[in-house]
Order: structure tokens, then C-alpha cells, then sequence
């Protein structure tokens, strides 16, 4: 079964699922990685690894530890083109379609277009808005893009759907990391009742209240990062609501 097909399989059984996203710059590199991949494997349905940056060359390294501990599906969150690696099982090909950045439409896309088919990597070509989360995120920046206001949900609902009518295959509603709010559930709601794509939503999340309202309002798969990188025992509650 393709990781997509994973996905598809989730919201068919009306599941949700819980992701857990791993930046290569701030994962631990001493003992504590053995503890922090055994405690996603426990709660978690998907892996995903990326950053709007990487200030290492660790990601490959990263991804080949992970799939020497765990049998769960790595799934790249890329920041950029560069960000590929053909050991992970597939790819959130994202165009962010909330921005008017041609380069993060199709031009970045163009550049790594041979090497994203030689890396055999499932793709998932994927509807990227970023929401605002109440500051500026590293992906707002590096985007150069300005986010979607959070009140706004008749303009996300509509980009969603554009992104539907052009054939991708989700959509993902990201804040960004470290934002200090998370994309409000009326927001979520409007989108999910106007599209039919599996829902990712992101940034944010950092208590079980959080993320019982984002599924309630209709996503598939909450996306958590910086929430356990400051507090990994909160991935133990939060998996409860996504079982």
C-alpha cells in the first residue's frame, strides 16, 4: 500500500492521524534519539522530516537512522528543492498556492524535477497555504510570501479548492513553526466542507484542546513539531484523540 493510499485508508475508516515533524537542525544527536524515536513509534502514524532551512547536511543521515529504529512511513516536508532524499518512502510535493512566489509554484519544482524522479520517492503532489499563526514564521520568511489572515477562512476555502480543481492531492493548512497560534477550527471547517482532499493541518498545536478542536473541525492528520520537540510527553495524550 502507497503511503498516499496510507492516507486515503485513514479518513475511509473515518481515523485520524497524528504526524510528527522532525527538523534535521534540531534533532539530538547523543542517546536521547534512540527515547525520541521509540516514543513516536508508540503514538505516531507518520514521520515527517524537512525544515524552511537547514543550516546542516544531516537530513539523509537522519532519515537512515529513523528507518533503522522504526517501521513507521518517513515522509519529507521539503523547505526547498534541495531537500530530497531517496531514503525516505515519499515526498509532500508542496506548491504553495496561497503566495504569489513563482518560484515555490513551479519554479523549484522545475529544478528538481530529474532528481525527485531518480530518487524512485512516492510523490504526493500537495496544496500548501500558510495560515498566519500571530507572528512571523521562518516559512513566511523564507517564502516571501504573506500568509493567509486567520480570520479569513472564505479565502483559505477558496485556495483549497483552487488547488483541488488543479488536481493535488491534499492540502496542507500550516501556521509555521513556532507559531503562536494555531489555524482556528472555523477555518479548517470551511475548508473541509469544500473540498474532499485528505487535510493536514500544522503549527502551532501544543495541547490536546488544540488538537481535539483542529480534528473536530475536519482534519485528517495533525501535524506536531515544535510542540514535542519542547515537550515530548505531550505526544503521549495527543495520541489518544488520534487512535
Amino acid at each position: 500500500m502507497s503511503i498516499y493510499q496510507k492516507i486515503i485508508h485513514l479518513r475511509a475508516q473515518s481515523k485520524k492521524g497524528l504526524a510528527i515533524l522532525l527538523d534535521p537542525d534540531e534533532v539530538p544527536s547523543d542517546d536521547s534519539f534512540d527515547d525520541l524515536i521509540s516514543t513516536i513509534s508508540k503514538v505516531a502514524d507518520f514521520i515527517m522530516v524537512g525544515g524552511s532551512i537547514l543550516l546542516g547536511d544531516g537530513l539523509h543521515a537522519l532519515i537512515e537512522q529513523i528507518k533503522q529504529k522504526t517501521s513507521l512511513p518517513v515522509i519529507l516536508f521539503p523547505g526547498s528543492g534541495n531537500q530530497i532524499s531517496a531514503e525516505a518512502d515519499a515526498i509532500l510535493l508542496l506548491s504553495l498556492i496561497s503566495g504569489r512566489n513563482p518560484d515555490l509554484l513551479i519554479g523549484q519544482h522545475v529544478q528538481s524535477a530529474l532528481n525527485l524522479k531518480r530518487s524512485g520517492l512516492e510523490i504526493i503532489p500537495t496544496a500548501y497555504l500558510l495560515i498566519d499563526g500571530g507572528k512571523p514564521t521562518s516559512a513566511s520568511y523564507i517564502s516571501n510570501t504573506l500568509p493567509i489572515p486567520n480570520d479569513k477562512s472564505d479565502i483559505a476555502a477558496a485556495t483549497a479548492l483552487a488547488g483541488e480543481q488543479l488536481g493535488l492531492k491534499c492540502i496542507y493548512l500550516d501556521g509555521g513553526s513556532g507559531a503562536e497560534q494555531a489555524v482556528r477550527p472555523k477555518m479548517i471547517q470551511a475548508v473541509r466542507e469544500i473540498t474532499s482532499l485528505p487535510l493536514f493541518v500544522g503549527g502551532g498545536i501544543r495541547s490536546e484542546l488544540q488538537m481535539k478542536a483542529a480534528f473536530d473541525a475536519g482534519a485528517d492528520i495533525v501535524v506536531v513539531g515544535t510542540a514535542f520537540e519542547q515537550n515530548p510527553e505531550l505526544i503521549a495524550s495527543f495520541s489518544k484523540m488520534s487512535s
